[in-house]
């Protein structure tokens, strides 16, 4: 949505944490059930901690069970970006955010079928959580549709009941 630099900068990279930097930049992996989101059930963005590109959305998030936040796709398709990762013995699909390169975990197939069978399996560290309370005054108001509810038109009008 929007047309905006997500690029990696020196100053970026210097507010990271140790656990943010060494995930983010030497592609590391923090562990399950001991991060920040992996129970996060509040509505908002999850957006690159890096350079705060939006990433994933809440009403894409579901508990996959293996403590990391799992997400069945990005908020935006060209978001992310994929690669083979070979560090394990097996190949597996590394997914990194498309504007500053930030390494966030991997995407696996074994997601929910109906939402498309995909596993985005994230590293807390590697994201920031925007509430949707706070989405506009952080800068990401257009992003705030995507927790719109339809809402009712109120009672019927005496002409409406009269016919």
């Amino acid at each position: 949505m929007g047309n905006h630099d997500y690029r990696r900068t020196p100053e970026a990279l210097s507010r990271l944490t140790d656990t943010q930097y060494r995930v983010t930049q030497e592609d590391g992996t923090e562990p399950p059930f001991r991060n920040e989101y992996w129970n996060n059930h509040d509505d908002g963005i999850y957006v690159d901690v890096v350079s705060g590109q939006p990433l994933f959305s809440s009403n894409d998030k579901y508990d996959s069970g293996t403590g990391w936040p799992s997400f069945t796709r990005p908020i935006e398709r060209d978001a992310v970006s994929t690669k083979t990762d070979w560090k394990m013995i097996v190949p597996r699909t590394e997914v990194r955010s498309s504007g500053a390169d930030s390494h966030l975990g991997h995407v696996f197939h074994d997601g929910p079928r109906d939402a498309g069978g995909l596993r985005y399996c994230m590293n807390s560290a590697s994201l920031r959580f925007i509430p949707v309370a706070e989405l506009d005054e952080q800068g990401y108001g257009e992003y705030r549709t995507l927790f719109d509810t339809p809402t009712s038109t109120g009672p019927a009008t005496e002409t409406e009941n009269a016919s």
